[in-house]
């Protein structure tokens, strides 16, 4: 049973809407749909869903995983928890989930991971990946283009998600 869902990205108006923000995209639009708002609790936003909590940590990308003792204080173990990101191997616009594995070079998942929560699910949002490596910093952080169709791509991770906690 899912009791956590956190949602990957990075704090302030300058990240809003870039592909490393999906994960906090989706998350918002959960709440909109649902008529919840985020409170700040330490270091992250959180609101409640039918008993699943919502979680958009303010820590940065990198340090994301610092929510994860919060959530085994709470009795919440990895395999009760979704973890909503970016995904560079997989095409724009398409979403797959998994449990567990590695980072793949993604260093939120790598801070998931090195927390003790490696073995969660999670929601692989689809960036795409930029031709030459040495643009994949720049790119992350770059806004989606009007033609990738981000409502789209948050509308196929809210399935997936729902997906997940009915199985």
């Amino acid at each position: 049973m899912i009791k956590a869902i956190i949602g990957l990205g990075n704090p302030g108006p300058r990240f809003t809407k870039t592909r490393h923000n999906i994960g906090f995209m989706v998350l918002d639009q959960l709440a909109k749909e649902n008529n919840l708002s985020f409170i700040e609790k330490n270091n992250f936003l959180t609101t409640n869903l039918d008993g699943i909590e919502l979680i958009k940590p303010l820590t940065f990308m990198n340090d994301s995983g610092k929510v994860v003792p919060y959530l085994f204080k709470k009795g919440i173990k990895p395999e009760e928890i979704i973890v909503v990101h970016d995904e560079l191997e997989k095409p724009v616009g398409t979403v797959a989930s998994r449990i567990g594995g590695s980072a793949r070079g993604h260093n939120g998942l790598r801070s998931i991971i090195q927390f003790g929560a490696g073995e969660c699910w999670r929601v692989r949002c689809g960036i795409s990946r930029p031709k030459d490596k040495s643009q994949v910093p720049d790119y992350v952080l770059s806004n989606f283009k009007p033609e990738e169709d981000t409502d789209k791509l948050i509308n196929l991770a809210i399935k997936e998600i729902e997906k997940i906690i009915n199985i």
